[in-house]
């Protein structure tokens, strides 16, 4: 089968090619899944460095999330042959076939494609368990996204608005605000430079914002803390603008809000039950049309290298999926 194969880590991706590789053999219990479509997550460019906290041995098949056919299964299994499919583990979807387990899948939705079930998981579940089961989001709160022009923050501005919130949806490129602001359903959208604690002001009308969604970090934090409520949450998801910011405690004390770090695949795994309800709630939204994956773009696996250059310039709105 062709597959992504990461030979070496390197910033510059000299050590990941396409290769043509054995289909990979399930194990009594697995499916094997002919992958219809898999997305691009910001983690997997981070894991062909070397970057990422999880960090797979070498050389491994990228890709986090996929969508597609299950070609072999247990008799008897939920997820016989021909079932649809999305989900995934952390590497392993960026290829013609791959082997999963049971529980790290789902059904498609019916008239769900295979690119928009394939951007589903990771993004929307990161939203959800970070607004609503950590962040506890009610009708009508002023919520701030940042890097929103990214699949998780652009999942989490559409998942806060099908919930009632008014959202203020920032980029760090001051070019993609018009693009930003045609793709998405957003109350404002701003630009995360300089001081945009003044915007949020005008917009909240110097309420400022009952959640802040990060995953950006550096200054973009730093300015955030002056941007929550009291008695707000500052909730943390990432790091993508490269520097991982400090905080005084005086500032969240005097300013009476809560920093909140979410790991929603983490938080899963040590809370199931939590983990199996969130990805139903999802799934529902989903399935009755409520949620609909932006995709900027889809391309053939051979043209991984232009989708992974196109990620790490920050060229996109939403999610690139490529197709084995």
């Amino acid at each position: 089968m062709k597959a992504l194969l990461v030979e070496a880590l390197s910033p510059d991706l000299s050590g990941t090619r396409l290769a043509d590789l054995p289909d990979p053999v399930r194990q009594p219990g697995q499916l094997l899944v002919k992958v219809r479509a898999s997305s691009l997550n910001f983690p997997d460019l981070l894991m062909t460095r070397g970057e990422y906290q999880f960090k797979p041995p070498l050389p491994f098949v990228p890709g986090l999330e996929l969508a597609g056919d299950v070609v072999e299964a247990d008799s008897g299994s939920p997820f016989p042959p021909g079932t649809r499919v999305f989900g995934g583990h952390k590497t392993g979807a960026m290829a013609e076939y791959a082997v999963v387990e049971p529980g790290s899948v789902q059904r498609i939705p019916d008239g769900l494609s295979y690119p928009a079930a394939a951007s589903l998981g990771a993004a929307y579940v990161t939203a959800y368990t970070a607004l609503v089961e950590i962040g506890g989001l009610k009708a009508g709160q002023w919520v701030l996204i940042h890097g929103a022009s990214g699949g998780v923050g652009l999942a989490a501005v559409e998942l806060a608005k099908r919930l009632g919130a008014r959202v203020i949806a920032t980029t760090g490129s001051p070019d993609k605000v018009e693009r930003l602001r045609a793709a998405c359903a957003a109350d404002a959208v701003i630009s995360a430079t300089g001081r945009f604690r003044d915007a949020v002001i005008e917009l909240t009308g110097g309420a400022l914002c009952d959640l802040v969604f990060d995953p950006v970090g550096g200054d973009v934090f730093d300015e955030s803390t002056r941007c929550v409520a009291f008695g707000g949450k500052l909730l943390v998801i990432g790091f993508a603008g490269g520097r991982i910011a400090d905080i005084s405690t005086n500032i969240p004390l005097i300013k009476g809000f809560s920093v909140v770090g979410v790991r929603a695949g983490e938080y899963a795994r040590r809370f199931p039950a939590r983990g199996t309800a969130i990805r139903a709630a999802v799934l529902d939204l989903a399935a009755a049309g409520q949620l609909v994956p932006h995709i900027d773009r889809t391309l053939p696996l051979s043209r991984w290298r232009e989708a992974f250059a196109a990620m790490a310039g920050r060229e996109i709105i939403g999610k690139i999926v490529l197709e084995p």
